[in-house]
């Protein structure tokens, strides 16, 4: 099969296409024939260096698949040769998505949900358990809170956004001036313009903050939270924080996503209940991997994918 492998960390030109043994399905497994591997932040920080989930390379990146099932190993059931499938397989341990054969564990994908193509199933699972497991698992949200999603219009945000409207929070977002009509579109009932002063000065009494940006966000969080509120962040969150969430009765959690099917399961019927569409920015070919890890540090509206 062919790959999209590393053998040193840099820049996006160190990822290169070479063939590598077909994987075989051990018992639990499926194999997968990948149609499309979504890219996401992490990854480029992995291809970087900055974040050393998988040792030194040679390694081949990539956790988010759609494709088909190919082969299943000894005793997989629920599965059957030609489903359309998807999932986030093996986080943050090497599932190696961008290839054309992937094997995964069978009880950490689910069925592609219908109203959605390859593209945008393979660019759903990390971000959009991100997503899920932040609001719901984390946060706790609740119908009728009044939720704040930092960089709405991002992979995960825009993901963010449209799970809390459905399940019936009333939404704050926050975008740069090119972003903010596409985030109201998804349903955010406030979008605020980070470009023009601090956006605690135009929000408050928020009971759930997801915050993936970091930096000094966590903290001017804390200002537009009610008391007894929750901070959920997808990056690490000072000590300074902590105790001034404390002092106020803010609950702080720090989140890595985890492979979930009940996640997955529970993303693919708000799509095909037409409450979650997946906004694909730009899609490349595997052998261009490099191209769309520089396309992805543009910062661009939703997910960038490999379409295989």
């Amino acid at each position: 099969m062919r790959a999209a492998i590393q053998n040193s960390v840099g820049g996006p030109d160190v990822l290169v296409i070479a063939d590598q043994p077909d994987p075989t399905p051990e018992a639990g497994e499926v194999l997968v024939g990948v149609k499309a591997a979504g890219i996401n932040p992490v990854d480029g920080a992995v291809r970087a260096g900055y974040y050393p989930l998988l040792g030194e390379p040679p390694f081949i990146l990539g956790w988010d698949i759609s494709g088909t099932v190919e082969a299943l190993g000894a005793g997989v059931t629920g599965f059957k040769i030609g489903d359309e499938v998807f999932g986030m397989p093996r986080f943050p341990k090497q599932a190696a998505a961008y290839a054309e054969l992937v094997a995964v564990p069978a009880d950490q994908i689910t069925l592609k949900p219908k109203g959605a193509g390859h593209l945008e199933a393979g660019a759903l699972p990390l971000a959009g358990l991100t997503a899920w497991q932040g609001l719901v698992g984390h946060g706790g949200l609740k119908s009728g809170q009044r939720v704040l999603v930092h960089a709405g219009a991002g992979g995960v945000g825009h993901l963010a956004v449209q799970i809390a409207k459905a399940r019936g929070a009333h939404v704050v977002a926050t975008a740069s001036p090119g972003k903010l009509d596409f985030v109201r579109n998804l349903g955010a009932d406030e979008v605020i313009d980070y470009t023009k002063g601090d956006f605690t000065e135009h929000v408050r009494d928020i009971d759930l903050v997801l915050d993936p940006m970091g930096g000094d966000h966590a903290q001017r969080s804390l200002k537009v939270l009610k008391r007894g509120g929750v901070l959920v962040s997808l990056l690490d969150v000072s000590n300074d924080t902590r105790a001034q969430a404390s002092a106020r009765d803010i609950r702080v959690e720090r989140m890595s996503v985890v492979p979930d099917r009940e996640g997955l399961l529970e993303l693919a019927r708000l799509i095909d209940a037409h409450k979650l569409t997946v906004h694909v920015a730009k899609s490349f070919p595997l052998d261009q991997a490099g191209a769309a890890h520089a396309f992805l540090a543009t910062k661009p509206i939703g997910k960038v994918v490999l379409s295989l």
